[in-house]
């Protein structure tokens, strides 16, 4: 066996910082199931990810490199550290998501987190995709200014969005359209208007880059109500749907009634329409404020939805805070491969 330490990430939020090595451990456990025990420990005064492994191979080192938080890592050769060359698993660079400042923004880190381990639960015909190295549809329904999206080509993944904040999805056509320019890669970006039973609704955003050797990176955005979202995408199906919920704080959720400091109201009534969206053996995951909404109550929509949420102890690791109104948590749940 190798014992390996993972140095950790720093994150421009103290607050995450202290709850990452925790985080890490629970994301690594389930998207490297050939890693053994996995726990915080620190060196030096210096915080890492202790953990074991029968073979340092290239599946391996890449589920290492790819997690969320991994800076680097060492394998530990008695009382020394010899350091241990990680793959580039990410496709574009990472300043694609971390240029974009604002108010409201998930943390970096954490929206990776919660892609890797939809990714990994996928079942079926999308594992199967994603193992032969296939572009993976990944749609975020409440994609804001499109941090997911971005994380999704980062991984490789083909991303798609929704969102009912006109301005939101311009801000991001614009730093996505300006930063494809200034790295110089190929690609075709652009804006154009977006119609539904005789109404325009906003602008629809579409861009693809190539890189050299590589399937084209495709991105889409449309304009409109989370709830409308199997309407407004038609026939079309995705591998995984990943999303950051409304905390019902910074970004309150709406419904038929009006806003609501609560998400629990259009979670029950988006949660069906996206598993509707879901292709066989596809997985949602959804991150939320659980002070607005338990647990339970949560994974019985998915359930009603007739989702199979992933529960035990191995996904009870998440919940955090994020500051005194947000503790933020996140489930995965499954369409089963044979459902109808």
């Amino acid at each position: 066996m190798t014992r390996c330490l993972v140095l950790l990430s720093p994150s421009a939020n103290h607050v995450y910082v202290g709850q990452s090595p925790q985080l890490s451990a629970a994301e690594l456990a389930l998207t490297c199931p050939a890693i053994g025990p996995i726990e915080p420990t620190s060196l030096a005064g210096v915080e890492y990810l202790a953990l074991e492994t029968a073979d340092l191979d290239d599946a391996t080192l890449a589920g290492i490199s790819g997690a969320s938080a991994t800076m680097a890592c060492f394998a530990l050769e008695g009382d020394l550290l010899r350091p241990v060359e990680l793959p580039r698993v990410d496709l574009l660079d990472d300043d694609l998501v971390t240029i974009p400042k604002y108010q409201g923004k998930t943390n970096e880190q954490f929206t990776r987190l919660l892609l890797n381990v939809t990714v990994a639960a996928l079942r079926g015909g999308p594992a199967a995709r994603r193992d032969a190295g296939e572009r993976l549809a990944v749609l975020d329904p409440m994609c804001g200014r499109g941090t997911t999206l971005a994380t999704c080509w980062l991984a490789g993944h083909n991303a798609y969005g929704v969102d009912d904040d006109v301005r939101a999805l311009e801000a991001m056509a614009a730093h996505l359209s300006t930063w494809l320019r200034r790295k110089r890669l190929k690609h075709s970006a652009g804006s154009s208007k977006f119609r539904r039973d005789g109404r325009t609704l906003g602008k629809r955003f579409d861009a693809e880059v190539r890189l050299p050797g590589l399937a084209p990176l495709t991105l889409a955005a449309l304009p409109g109500d989370t709830r409308d979202s199997a309407e407004l995408w038609g026939r079309k199906t995705f591998d995984a749907i990943v999303t950051d919920a409304p905390y019902g704080i910074v970004h309150g959720a709406h419904t038929e009634s009006g806003p609501h400091r609560s998400p629990a109201s259009l979670l029950a009534e988006a949660i069906p329409v996206w598993a509707g969206q879901l292709r066989r053996g596809g997985a949602l995951g959804l991150s939320w404020n659980t002070h607005g909404l338990a647990r339970e109550d949560l994974l019985a929509m998915m359930a009603e939805a007739g989702l199979v949420p992933q529960d035990g102890p191995e996904w009870s690791h998440f919940s955090h805070r994020v500051d005194s109104s947000i503790q933020r948590d996140l489930a995965v749940a499954l369409r089963p491969v044979d459902a109808g």
